[in-house]
């Protein structure tokens, strides 16, 4: 077993801080994102949409998306619960994951991925739209600072997926200016504890 994945793109970090919560250690080999070589036929083969992380199984099962691998494992090693422990939990936090998924991550994502020069001549790119996403990121970190006033961790009382999908998320925001402000004393506080957890250097 081993997961094929980036250092630096945030999606890799996601299953990183999922797998060091729960204490797992999975071989990694990185693909080099910066060659391409994501997009080779070889790669393709394990994932042909040519994202990373992919988990790759002993039997010859490729696994990719970043939440499917973390299901797997959440599965497999159901302590320390981060998915949800009965049917009202699992729903409660699967909606605030795909909240953080979609409003935050998503968002911070399209920014850089728009603007960024890593991507220019790679992908078709539309500045503006980068500014759109941008400007969605950090109305949403508005909201969330709201939604923090209210609780501890993003879906409730203990930390989950959405609260690593959230951090995964602000943290990339960095690469365009995305940035918790001054005044937002609940989403500050929310990050900074999370990003205390020895799971965030993963």
């Amino acid at each position: 077993m081993k997961i094929h994945e980036a250092a630096q793109a945030p999606n890799p970090r996601r299953v990183r801080v999922f797998l060091a919560e729960k204490g797992i250690q999975v071989p990694l080999e990185q693909v080099n994102l910066g060659t391409a070589e994501n997009r080779k036929p070889e790669f393709l083969k394990k994932n042909p949409m040519g994202g990373v992380p992919v988990l790759e199984l002993d039997d010859g099962t490729f696994i990719a998306e970043s939440v499917a691998i973390c299901r797997y494992f959440e599965d497999l090693h159901p302590e320390p619960n981060l998915m949800g422990k009965d049917a009202k939990e699992k729903a409660v936090i699967e909606m605030w994951n795909r909240r953080m998924e979609f409003e935050v991550l998503q968002m911070t994502a399209g920014s850089f991925r728009n603007t960024s020069d890593f991507f220019k001549g790679r992908i078709p790119q539309v500045p503006e739209y980068g500014e759109i996403c941008k400007n969605a990121a950090v109305k949403r970190l508005e909201w969330l600072d709201g939604e923090l006033a209210n609780r501890k961790f993003i879906a409730g009382d203990r930390f989950t997926i959405a609260d690593i999908t959230a951090l995964i998320g602000i943290d990339f925001g960095r690469t365009t200016g995305i940035r918790i402000q001054e005044n937002q004393k609940n989403l500050a506080r929310w990050h900074a504890e999370v990003s205390s957890r020895p799971s965030a250097k993963a």
